[in-house]
């Protein structure tokens, strides 16, 4: 691994080394095992879009781990007042042993990670989420003690959480439906690259605009917010463009008895699920959102160490 900008560019063999790694990095920071792996290493993170989860885990992930984090917001650096991304690449190369950016075009981390001369991570784009996929499925193999073979129905918004998700269980041969309604579906390229990727590992790619087929006999339900950064004038359209799209305990009747509901936060109640569902036994959000730190521990130290 040089970087990680989207969950594509991992094989196989890296992917379920990251999914290995978050669980030893998990399970001897419980016992009070500590990790100094990037003692005297500083991570620079550039946040064009703002987050809870993404800054803080990055940061606590990076004390732990005995590194140094920077936060930079888009105002508090030149990159913001029309600085190149090539020049930014280079000039924060000089300084940091890594980068961790989240923002709004793919384009630009890309071009970070080509110009610059350190490790680039991907924090989010409006195309992909790659730490938060891994975060994902290794909340779903913690508790179903495997990833291959299941299944992981996504209903909702066809987004960059979708894209990495799509990615994420075709690496680990499991099977991913998304429903989506027309004209909110993912894109079309990522999910017919996802389908080649799960041709190697058994695994099954599919999209619908049904929600109940989506549903049928899925070991996870996931969901995302219907109103992403930057669709704000879109809320109302969405809205009604979307509550049939609603899990809740009518829908999640459709999955295996056993199934468990994600969502990767901020939870809008009452729109893309109802309480019943995000705050019942079967509800695993928040120990998915403690894992974001875990899975983003293991890319840092794949990654910088």
């Amino acid at each position: 691994m040089k970087h990680l900008l989207k969950i594509s560019d991992l094989s196989v063999d890296e992917f379920n080394a990251l999914i290995s790694l978050t669980e030893k990095l998990k399970n001897e920071t419980k016992k009070g095992i500590s990790h100094k792996l990037l003692a005297g290493k500083t991570l620079g993170m550039i946040f064009a879009k703002s987050s809870t989860r993404t800054r803080v885990s990055f940061e606590v992930g990076m004390y732990q781990l005995g590194g140094m984090p920077l936060f930079l917001s888009s105002s508090d650096i030149q990159l913001g007042r029309g600085e190149s991304i090539y020049d930014t690449a280079n000039v924060l190369s000089r300084y940091l042993d890594g980068i961790m950016i989240r923002t709004f075009l793919q384009s630009d981390v890309e071009q970070l990670a080509e110009y610059g001369k350190v490790p680039v991570i991907n924090g989010l784009t409006d195309d992909h989420h790659p730490c938060q996929a891994l975060a994902d499925l290794f909340t779903l193999y913690e508790h179903k003690n495997r990833l291959k073979g299941l299944k992981l129905a996504y209903v909702g918004d066809g987004n960059n959480v979708a894209h990495s998700l799509a990615e994420a269980c075709a690496l680990a041969g499991m099977e991913f439906c998304a429903a989506s309604p027309a004209g909110y579906e993912c894109r079309a390229d990522i999910i017919e690259h996802a389908k080649e990727l799960a041709k190697t590992t058994d695994g099954k790619i599919t999209v619908t605009n049904d929600p109940e087929e989506a549903v049928n006999d899925a070991d996870a339900v996931y969901t995302d917010t219907w109103v992403s950064m930057g669709q704000e004038k879109e809320k109302e359209e969405r809205i009604k463009v979307f509550m049939p799209y609603q899990v809740n305990k009518k829908l999640f009747s459709h999955a295996k008895e056993d199934a468990v509901f994600l969502h990767c936060l901020p939870a809008y109640r009452g729109f893309e699920m109802t309480e019943e569902i995000i705050d019942s036994p079967f509800s695993v959000v928040f120990d998915e959102a403690e894992n974001r730190l875990h899975a983003q521990k293991a890319v840092m130290v794949s990654l910088m160490s």
